[in-house]
């Protein structure tokens, strides 16, 4: 980690910053992913219903204020129903979530923006003043907790559950409580592993980040972070979805691992 360290300050002194903005968040620099999920016995009120999801911001040292300008006005002109943030708001800091919040405050939805918490995000145990930063600009982080939204006579309940590596406690059950049989549950979890448990009858999708798609996607690269188990598999009747991210770790590149915004949009099946 002080290689690592070592190396970030280099590249932050060289301009970084300024380097990956243009090269990774620009208009036409980062992807638009659109996702596709058919959902059996989906209610018609709920047809088309949009979630927009970004993950990995990794606010510090090559991500600041107003590096996110132009996704977050991709994201308002997609006129999603929901925003979903799952997760690494943050490099080392709990102070550097505060860089991005003017950013992620202006997104737009029909129903609001909801995130969890990645394993970045714990840093000294200081989750709780970001949680609290974020739910003043409408912001509400989902503890193990669920969020019911309904939709004429349909229901998405939006479940959101502590990171599984670094969270105190990891609520499974307890995120689940208020999903009422027939809701459309979709899952937030930082840890695309979170599947293993998730993954069930009754739950479409599951909106996962952490591998940052490899980041610098080569053979030695890969072993220094989190696998990637690729950017979709189905799992019966429910969808792991996985962003590769819009920030970085360590150094301000990127290699076969684009910057993404992820839409994902329910169809009956």
């Amino acid at each position: 980690m002080r290689t690592f360290e070592t190396i970030e300050r280099l590249f932050v002194m060289c301009g970084g910053r300024r380097f990956y903005r243009a090269r990774h968040l620009a208009p036409g620099r980062f992807l638009v992913r659109e996702e596709l999920v058919r959902v059996a016995g989906l209610a018609p009120d709920l047809a088309g219903f949009t979630i927009a999801q970004l993950s990995d911001l990794h606010a510090g040292p090559f991500l600041g204020g107003g590096d996110l300008a132009e996704v977050v006005a991709r994201v308002n002109a997609a006129a999603p129903d929901v925003v979903a943030i799952t997760g690494d708001l943050i490099t080392r800091k709990w102070e550097e979530a505060l860089l991005v919040l003017p950013d992620l405050a202006r997104l737009e939805s029909r129903f609001g923006t909801f995130a969890v918490f990645g394993n970045h995000d714990y840093k000294d145990r200081r989750e709780g003043r970001i949680a609290a930063a974020y739910a003043e600009h409408g912001i509400r982080f989902l503890r193990n907790a669920c969020q019911r939204i309904d939709v004429g006579r349909g229901t998405i309940a939006l479940v959101g559950v502590e990171d599984l590596e670094e969270g105190e406690i990891v609520d499974v059950d307890g995120a689940r409580r208020d999903v009422r049989p027939g809701d459309v549950e979709v899952v937030l979890c930082h840890n695309p592993m979170g599947a293993r448990v998730f993954a069930r009858a009754g739950c479409a999708v599951i909106l996962a980040g952490h591998t940052h798609g490899g980041q610098v996607d080569l053979p030695w690269f890969r072993t220094l972070g989190p696998q990637h188990p690729g950017l979709r598999i189905d799992l019966g009747a429910t969808s792991l979805i996985v962003s590769r991210g819009l920030g970085v770790v360590g150094v301000p590149l990127r290699y076969r691992a684009p910057t993404d915004v992820v839409i994902v949009k329910l169809e009956p099946a």
